[in-house]
């Protein structure tokens, strides 16, 4: 091949690499190396989602070992934590004669209803024990609000009240983040199409999510992701410190 045409494609490789990893440096081999201007978000890793826990995501004990390769490559780590009341308005045990799972409408939006889990203070609702990330600048709790259920890292699900988290990354210049977390199609995706929302770049890392998978939640969760702009990408993409 000659020489001139092996450069003009090594530069619409590149090129194309850019269009995929947006912000982000590329690193060696082409892999995604995550700079002061990036953050590592981890998303609700607690024991309630967990097995044994009391609304457990089916292998989401399976993400911790991921992030836990993640997070030594990033500078910028942040976690959240659902933290709901006794009593909370998602919990289905909160109106009489419904079940789990069932959804009813209130009055931001339709709400599927949930066993009772991540309760205040209890130990369902502790970080996971094998996180390894000292390093995490924040901690997000979410859901506090006895009527008002939370996904999204960013907004409540009345999609009016904010966590904050978006004046805390815009005020440290941090545009690239990279989700994590439980579950996949739930509080993951919200919060990845809220980063999108407020103009972050955004990528979520599959194999350190798991997924519920309600109805075709998940499915219909990625192409929401993927209509937004959300990259979808794999831990072996980032360049591990």
């Amino acid at each position: 091949m000659p020489i001139d045409r092996r450069i003009t494609l090594q530069f619409l490789y590149m090129g194309g690499l850019c269009a995929v990893f947006g912000r982000s440096s590329l690193g060696l081999a082409g892999k995604i190396k995550p700079d002061a201007a990036c953050a590592l978000i981890i998303v609700d890793v607690q024991n309630c989602f967990v097995t044994g826990g009391t609304l457990a995501v089916a292998q989401g004990e399976e993400v911790v070992p991921v992030i836990n390769r993640l997070a030594p490559s990033f500078q910028n780590i942040i976690l959240t934590q659902d933290w709901h009341s006794a009593g909370h308005i998602s919990f289905a045990s909160s109106h009489p004669g419904k079940k789990p799972f069932e959804t009813i409408r209130l009055s931001y939006g339709d709400q599927v209803l949930w066993p009772d889990h991540c309760v205040q203070g209890t130990p369902d609702a502790s970080l996971d024990a094998d996180l390894r990330v000292p390093q995490a600048e924040l901690i997000l709790r979410k859901g506090f609000h006895k009527d008002i259920d939370s996904y999204s890292a960013f907004e409540e699900a009345d999609r009016i009240t904010p966590t904050g988290l978006e004046a805390y990354l815009k005020q440290r210049k941090i545009k690239s983040l990279f989700v994590t977390g439980l579950a996949t199609d739930f509080c993951v995706a919200w919060t990845a199409l809220d980063a999108r929302a407020d103009a972050f770049d955004c990528y979520v890392i599959e194999d350190a999510c798991r997924g519920i998978d309600l109805n075709g939640s998940l499915a219909a969760a990625w192409k929401k992701m993927a209509d937004s702009g959300v990259k979808r990408i794999r831990s072996a993409d980032i360049d591990l410190a």
